[in-house]
């Protein structure tokens, strides 16, 4: 298993420290685990799959493309 060494400030130490020994067996299983739930949570990709914008991007594009000029001189004709 690789290791690595980490240097932290006085006070995020002591908020580990009691963390490792409230909720982890050992410091070792307590950093390995919050390391790789920091990295799961940071690796998190948004994925947009709203109908709904498809659509109405849809829409807009449709309505631009089909519109008539409602100031067309054809249409003022006697």
């Amino acid at each position: 298993m690789p290791t690595f060494e980490l240097n932290l400030s006085d006070d995020v130490y002591a908020e580990f420290q009691q963390l490792a020994d409230q909720e982890f067996v050992t410091e070792e299983q307590a950093a390995e685990e919050l390391i790789a739930s920091g990295i799961e949570a940071y690796n998190v990709s948004v994925v947009d799959d709203d109908p709904r914008d498809e659509m109405l991007d849809g829409a807009e594009n449709n309505m631009f493309d089909t519109a008539q000029d409602p100031g067309s001189l054809e249409d003022d004709r006697l």
